[in-house]
């Protein structure tokens, strides 16, 4: 029987967490098309059990509901407003979840050209590593139109923890913005903390335990915190450069509200510094190589064992 394009999700970007997303949406039964740039991100979905389209407009064709994760503003305006973008294929009634991390402008531009074709443009960007949805263990916070929130929510559940309506278009990067700025607060106290202890010659392994158990632990001290004790950057959940996208986001958003973040500038600094020491394309947990370089500690990874201290 055929399909209608109703029955199947669209996933634009299969990178990280898009290519996760579409493996979820597969194994809670949904019909997945999408499309990506790289030929050996569009393989996996086809492996997975997934149909590949050609471009975002191929995938708006045969589809009723889509979800764009893409890692710049560039990509997602091409995947939209671009040749072959979404906006060439869109129908009224379609939904389009935008869950990546963007300027709100950006998003904002989007929503008024989707509107004026009578397609829902809901902005649900996501809270969680790239390790964290491989588990589900991800929240979304979602804003936009409410009957349109409705319509997706056994999609957005298909591949999330946690789902917050958040009220009016917009709101959900707001969040994000908020909880992004921790993420970065977190993973430089996680570094720092781990530094001390090192420097004051504890076991980093059990100090690492005793932490997560206690009233100091975070979420990023118990992703992060092995990698930082293992130098375990190589197979980033978040990499340096694209993190320094999302603080320099934040740093702009903070300045239209007029907040001071001063927390959040001393560790943006230390992303920066990681983009200088050659840690790019490394997981964020490389802050704490930062730290360490900053402390005289310039071997290529941390000691996990006792006997660490310095005079």
């Amino acid at each position: 029987m055929d399909e209608s394009p109703a029955d199947v999700v669209g996933v634009i970007g299969l990178g990280t967490m898009g290519g996760a997303m579409a493996r979820h949406l597969l194994a809670a039964g949904y019909r997945v098309a999408g499309c990506d740039i790289a030929p050996e991100r569009a393989a996996e979905l086809t492996a997975s059990g997934g149909t590949v389209a050609a471009s975002p407009a191929a995938v708006a064709a045969q589809t009723g509901t889509i979800i764009v994760s893409l890692p710049s503003v560039a990509a997602f305006e091409a995947a939209t407003s671009g040749a072959g973008g979404l906006l060439e294929a869109a129908r009224p009634g379609q939904i389009v979840i935008e869950t990546s991390t963007l300027p709100l402008d950006v998003k904002q531009r989007a929503h008024q050209l989707f509107a004026e074709r009578q397609v829902a443009l809901l902005d649900c960007p996501i809270s969680g590593t790239g390790a964290q949805i491989r588990s589900k263990d991800i929240a979304i916070y979602a804003s936009g139109d409410p009957a349109a929130l409705e319509g997706v929510r056994p999609v957005l559940a298909a591949f999330s923890r946690a789902r917050f309506d958040l009220g009016e278009f917009g709101n959900g990067s707001r969040l994000k913005f908020v909880a992004n700025l921790l993420v970065a607060i977190h993973n430089a106290s996680a570094a720092e903390a781990l530094l001390l202890a090192e420097r004051a010659g504890l076991d980093l392994r059990a100090t690492l335990a005793a932490l997560t158990a206690g009233a100091g632990t975070s979420r990023m001290l118990e992703i992060r915190g092995p990698l930082m004790i293992d130098a375990e950057y190589g197979d980033p959940s978040m990499r340096v450069l694209t993190f320094q996208k999302d603080l320099d986001i934040i740093a702009a958003f903070t300045r239209d509200v007029a907040c001071p973040v001063p927390l959040f500038s001393a560790a943006a600094q230390l992303n920066l510094a990681a983009l200088a020491q050659g840690h790019a394309n490394e997981d964020t947990a490389s802050v704490f190589a930062v730290l360490r370089r900053l402390a005289g500690l310039t071997d290529d990874a941390s000691a996990a064992g006792p006997g660490q201290a310095h005079d």
